[in-house]
């Protein structure tokens, strides 16, 4: 049977629809799990246990803290280089290509749009949570190596958009940030039935 991972993921969601079709998956990631099943998790670092060789696929979701071009802006505050940001962005940088550059031969990686400085490799696809159910705006970027493009499953009206507050994955407080990088539970039902398909 073929084996998983489902790199720098706590919310398991992505773990469990793929656990929830008899495959053998497993979240891995720094935090301990939120989803229910730390029997199924790996808590250690994800690049790590990506070079095990012991995954037929990954999924990766790797921070986009420093990498997304929403916080650009923050690396020239009042005109002046934060060359903190920049060498932490760099680093991210690193950790993103790392993952994909891992020897397992199907690997996915979900961020939003990076920024240019970075100079990351163009991307494969962009999907939206309203063509998988959800009916709300949340731009995501996939890089594909042996995978074909996610094909929507559910295409709704969007309601509203990630402006909206008050909708759970853009929730203030010190959850924020958490929230908004759980999976939708239609994409991570997608990402299971669709990419099981080439095991």
């Amino acid at each position: 049977m073929a084996k998983i991972l489902i790199a720098c993921e706590e919310s398991q969601r992505v773990t469990i629809a793929f656990r929830n079709l008899g495959f053998e998956a497993y979240s891995c990631d720094l935090m301990p799990c939120s989803g229910g099943h730390p029997e199924w998790h790996i808590q250690e670092d994800a690049l790590v246990e990506a070079y095990t060789g012991g995954y037929d696929l990954m999924v990766a979701h790797p921070s986009c803290q420093y990498l997304s071009n929403a916080g650009a802006r923050f690396l020239y505050s009042k005109g002046v280089l934060n060359k903190e940001r920049l060498l932490k962005g760099l680093e991210a940088k690193g950790f993103f290509m790392s993952l994909l550059s891992a020897t397992i031969k199907h690997i996915a990686i979900e961020n939003p749009l990076p920024s240019k400085i970075y100079n990351l490799p163009k991307h494969s696809q962009v999907i939206q949570p309203y063509e998988y159910g959800h009916p709300f705006k949340k731009r995501t970027h996939l890089w594909l190596k042996d995978l074909p493009n996610l094909v929507p499953t559910d295409i709704v009206e969007v309601a509203e958009s990630t402006k909206v507050v008050g909708n759970w994955f853009n929730k203030g407080g010190k959850e924020r940030q958490k929230n908004r990088s759980k999976t939708f539970q239609g994409i991570a039902n997608a990402i299971a039935d669709q990419w099981s398909k080439v095991l």
